[in-house]
């Protein structure tokens, strides 16, 4: 048996620029080749069969997309897998779908798609899936050696397609490659179990010509397993860490890269007496029940949040797995304690970068490890926490007459979804992401997903359906009417009958251009669409739904949702007059020159 061991030291400094200090991590990885015994006769295997028995082996269980001609020998070699096989209706929506099963079982998917706009199709699920931290692995056919560059269909060669898609790793991709020979397999298949064993994300390409999938292999491919073992900080860094945030009471700022460290920062939280806040996406790792929690920063954000940054202004901010992002903090002055931050990342190139400029105390470790090596430093008794101002909301009565108002909305999906079940909930980006980051109410980890980074519209609409798939569970997607138009997958739900719930926002505009742009002093700016039925689209589909004008029937309606046994569409009628809770979006916008000038 051969190893081959991939270990990084621990090394601590002052970075170059600025004032971040880098404390790196410790760890190790250890991947092992299995050879088949020179005695045993090998399986005339083809490159598609071995592609997909290594992804097997590798723990896909699961792959999203659009076949094609160009890939038929992968797309037979996948349905002949123990890999489960779901076929879309867009490439974009399988690439969502993708995402978000990786994140309800942490288990590496694979997309695929046929050549040309299949590929194309597939990019922005792609972009995403690097923004969201998932791992991915994308199929694609390209077309084979002799008919490149002779304007075969669907051309996808380095004459017609920029060639960092197929074999250049960088913005897009961890790992990409064109496999041109069986041979180059093994080594494929190694950089492919270090990529997945890696901390964080890994989004990779294997592009396969057509000829290629069908060809034999010459030999049997090794076997390639891997451990993880988890970036951790030495323990210079933790009790730096630890003199740093016993220097006076300090608040912590969770992010979505915590969300492994639920139990450990609550520990951490009740122990010291900190104020807890939380990113957007951080929703629920801290339970938003706690009387320690402030509430969500930056978009749809509460102002209990900046009241106590106004009122009591901890001495440092232990920041937990956010990249503090435009939509987490609008890079606001307001968020910088008054002697910095101590960031925890996984990912090393995150502390100090969206406040370049403030003193930081850099952590390159998983989140959980990090705050389970703090809490053997401080004592195992509660804090003294000062009275905190907590998000106060004081829910509506819901009136007869009238659209639906979305805050009352929202507190019928609390009632409904959040406290009567344990359904996965997702939103848009736009106005329905502000309602429901603004009102809804968390006191788990794994409940609530929404993309900030990359946040496309059609995200929820269709990540649903992995989420929804792999757990087994409903899934309830909160979306306006524009994205739902965009991309919803309600076919795909029916198909293979996964228990979606599509909750649409339907006031016939894209009511967050209509609002934002109204704020930003632009007039006349049309953002009107036509009236749209979303229940009898979703009804021709084979799925169920109901139509809900009055605010009384809400309860009834969601219910009728969350107990269906097929995919529902409930097409809320909402007053488009109610301003959504933006945070400081349209303020951020306007330091960006975004706002009306005379002319």
């Amino acid at each position: 048996m051969q190893h081959t061991h991939v270990k990084s030291n621990h090394i601590s400094g002052q970075k170059s620029s600025g004032s971040t200090i880098f404390a790196q991590p410790t760890g190790s990885l250890v991947l092992s080749s299995h050879e088949q015994s020179s005695q045993s006769e090998p399986t005339q295997l083809t490159v598609a069969d071995t592609v997909v028995k290594m992804l097997e082996d590798l723990g896909v269980r699961h792959a999203f997309g659009v076949s094609g001609g160009a890939i038929a020998s992968l797309w037979a070699s996948l349905e002949h897998s123990v890999i489960e096989v779901l076929h879309f209706r867009h490439e974009t929506g399988a690439g969502f779908a993708a995402i978000e099963s990786y994140f309800a079982n942490n288990r590496p998917v694979v997309v695929f798609t046929t050549t040309g706009p299949g590929i194309t199709n597939m990019l922005t699920g792609l972009f995403a899936a690097r923004w969201e931290g998932a791992k991915v692995i994308f199929l694609s056919p390209a077309t084979s050696a002799p008919q490149r560059g002779r304007w075969a269909f669907q051309e996808t060669s380095s004459y017609t397609m920029p060639s960092e898609l197929f074999c250049n790793s960088g913005s897009l991709f961890h790992y990409a490659t064109s496999i041109e020979s069986g041979e180059e397999l093994p080594e494929i298949a190694r950089r492919l179990a270090a990529g997945l064993a890696r901390p964080g994300g890994f989004v990779a390409h294997l592009s396969v010509p057509t000829t290629i999938q069908s060809s034999l292999l010459k030999a049997s491919l090794p076997r390639v397993t891997f451990s993880q073992t988890l970036t951790t900080a030495g323990e210079d860094a933790i009790a730096k860490s630890v003199q740093l945030l016993s220097e006076g009471p300090f608040a912590i700022w969770v992010g979505f890269g915590a969300r492994g460290a639920a139990e450990e920062i609550r520990q951490l939280a009740e122990r010291t007496g900190s104020a807890v806040m939380s990113s957007p996406r951080g929703k629920g790792i801290f339970p938003e029940n706690h009387p320690q929690y402030l509430g969500v920063t930056g978009f749809g954000g509460h102002n209990s949040v900046v009241k106590y940054m106004q009122d009591i202004s901890p001495g440092r901010i232990l920041v937990l797995g956010t990249r503090l992002g435009e939509f987490t903090s609008f890079w606001s002055p307001a968020m910088v304690p008054k002697k910095g931050f101590v960031h925890v990342d996984i990912d090393p190139e995150v502390p100090g970068t969206a406040y370049p400029s403030v003193e930081t105390f850099s952590i390159q470790s998983d989140v959980q490890v990090f705050v389970k090596a703090l809490l053997k430093y401080f004592p195992n008794r509660p804090g003294n926490c000062p009275v905190l101002p907590n998000p106060q909301r004081v829910p509506l009565l819901p009136q007869a007459e009238g659209p639906v108002r979305p805050d009352v909305l929202m507190d019928t999906i609390q009632r409904v979804f959040v406290e009567k079940s344990d359904a996965v909930v997702m939103t848009e980006a736009g106005n329905s992401f502000a309602w429901r980051t603004h009102t809804l109410r968390f006191t788990k980890p794994g409940r609530y997903r929404v993309s900030t980074g990359f946040g496309s519209m059609g995200h929820a609409a269709t990540g649903i359906l992995g989420a929804a798939l792999v757990q087994n569970n409903k899934a309830v997607a909160i979306l306006g009417d524009g994205a739902m138009l965009m991309n919803s997958e309600v076919s795909t739900a029916v198909k293979y009958q996964i228990p979606a719930v599509w909750i649409v926002l339907n006031d016939s505009r894209y009511n967050m251009c209509t609002q934002g742009m109204a704020l930003l002093g632009f007039k006349g700016v049309d953002t009107q669409m036509s009236p749209v039925d979303f229940v009898a689209i979703a009804r021709g589909m084979g799925a169920d739904g109901i139509r809900v004008e009055s605010e009384t029937d809400l309860q009834a309606v969601l219910e009728k949702a969350l107990a269906s046994k097929i995919p529902f569409v409930v097409d809320v009628i909402i007053d488009p007059t109610q301003t959504a809770p933006f945070g400081s979006r349209i303020q951020s916008l306007i330091e960006q020159g975004a706002k009306e000038t005379n002319k």
